[in-house]
């Protein structure tokens, strides 16, 4: 497998990545362990085949391993936390907006919706990723639009809703 292939799609698995854990730090460590699962398992990957869907269905194995050894984690009301944080010095709204409405959605119907609209992943390439049926991704996408809206529509009353949202 030639390594630039894998280096082409590092952008795309880190925007998952942040998204999908809601930090950085956990992100950047989330991709270097696919990175380094892939650099190990490479003869598991069949030529041919989507590598751009292998890697993410790497990724979202290690995520779900990584949450189910995890301890609960602490809740914390982002919400009233942003009240006693001080103000970005750029107008960045809309993303923290946008951002703080993903991660109140639930964990899988984030995933779908960011692989499906952010990513642009097919909905068969998607059902791969998360090993679920192709009807469970459009019914989880479908879900997680009504619902981002619903936490979006107070937020931005009369903006255009976000591309996430726009069916294609």
């Amino acid at each position: 497998m030639d390594p630039h292939r894998i280096v082409d799609h590092v952008p795309a698995l880190r925007r998952y990545a942040r998204l999908l854990t809601g930090d950085a730090w956990a992100a950047d460590d989330l991709v270097q362990d696919t990175l380094e699962r892939a650099c190990r398992k490479w003869l598991l990957w069949r030529p041919g085949s989507n590598l751009r869907a292998w890697l993410f269905t790497l990724m979202h194995h290690l995520y779900l391993n990584q949450r189910r050894g995890a301890p609960p984690l602490q809740t914390v009301d982002i919400d009233t936390l942003h009240e006693g944080l001080p103000a970005p010095a750029q107008d960045t709204d809309g993303a923290l907006d946008i951002e703080r409405c993903l991660l109140r959605l639930p964990a899988e119907q984030r995933a779908v919706l960011l692989l499906v609209a952010l990513e642009d992943m097919a909905y068969a390439d998607a059902a791969r990723v998360l090993q679920i049926p192709v009807g469970t991704v459009m019914s989880r996408l479908s879900r997680a639009r009504a619902r981002l809206r619903e936490l979006m529509e107070p937020l931005q009353a009369s903006a255009q809703p976000p591309a996430l949202l726009r069916r294609k």
